[in-house]
């Protein structure tokens, strides 16, 4: 990677179903980044949208994720970051634009994949204490994936079934092009 902050702005977003290990390979993202001297911000979408009720017909509060995005790509970008990386779900094209829309800059998407039953073992190890949340992260496991594996949006894959973070990490950086 090119230690200069001279590059164009371009922002990349880690997709996946539920506890497929999103937000760390993101964070493991910014660190190569910084420990490469790249200016780089890490923005994990779910806070983005945590408030609570949620309009009617917004679900999963899309809305306020889109407006807070706004706001905060904005002003890393502001202040000199030129990678965005975003951990979060899209789930159709549309959600991809609106994101795109939000950071005002290249966007490309990477969907991590792992096996459904290695993705329910760290569901049950992160929520072994919360039964009614890790109902609803098994049942959402495996309709999240088929929703992704239909909608297409992601630019590159990886697989995340046995490799350590670091791996994945190095790899999406690599498949991103910020090498």
């Amino acid at each position: 990677m090119r230690a200069e902050s001279s590059l164009e702005p371009r922002a990349l977003l880690i997709n996946g179903t539920v506890g497929i290990g999103k937000t760390s390979v993101a964070e493991r993202v910014g660190g190569l980044l910084t420990d490469a001297g790249v200016p780089n911000a890490v923005i994990d979408l779910d806070w983005l949208r945590q408030s609570w009720p949620a309009p009617v017909g917004d679900r999963f509060n899309t809305s306020m994720m889109v407006r807070n995005l706004r706001s905060i790509a904005g002003n890393y970008l502001s202040a000199g970051a030129v990678r965005l990386v975003l951990a979060g779900v899209i789930e159709d094209l549309e959600g991809r634009k609106l994101c795109s829309d939000a950071i005002g800059i290249e966007l490309s998407v990477c969907r991590l994949q792992v096996d459904l039953p290695v993705n329910h073992q760290r569901l049950k190890r992160r929520h072994e204490n919360e039964p009614e949340a890790l109902r609803w992260h098994l049942a959402r496991a495996g309709e999240l994936a088929e929703i992704l594996e239909q909608a297409a949006v992601d630019d590159f894959t990886v697989d995340a079934t046995t490799r350590s973070v670091v791996e994945l990490a190095a790899e999406v950086i690599g498949e991103a092009g910020w090498r």
